[in-house]
């Protein structure tokens, strides 16, 4: 690891980054359902408050992880990612297809042991 990187490689790679990223890529899809609840429910119900920021918080930690693993880990052609960045402009929708599609089926994670360490398979 170099001086001037300040995340690890273990931390995008890992089995638990993994499982952690597609959590929050699942939770940030349901973010446009919740915003659209919100506008039904002109009350708004504190459990759906939580709701939403959870599904905000999953959306914005996808964003940073699958931007950090495009620029530093993927080795896919240029026009690929250039593709893949303007698609992961739509914030909720775009991240959460890059790591289902891009990040969950590269070579690099498929080599962190992330299917041999125990790590339950659920997406």
């Amino acid at each position: 690891m170099l001086r001037y990187e300040y995340i690890r490689k273990e931390w995008i790679v890992s089995p638990t980054a993994r499982f952690v990223y597609r959590a929050a890529a699942v939770t940030s899809l349901a973010l446009f359902p919740l915003l659209i609840a919100v506008q039904l429910f002109e009350l708004i119900h504190p459990l759906l408050r939580a709701l939403v920021f959870l599904a905000v918080v999953g959306a914005a930690l996808n964003v940073m992880a699958m931007e950090y693993f495009l620029f530093r880990f993927d080795d896919s052609r240029a026009l690929k990612q250039v593709f893949w960045f303007c698609v992961m402009l739509f914030i909720p929708l775009g991240p959460a297809l890059y790591c289902f599609i891009v990040y969950s089926h590269s070579a690099l994670i498929r080599n962190s042991g992330a299917d041999q360490q125990g790590m339950p398979r659920l997406f």
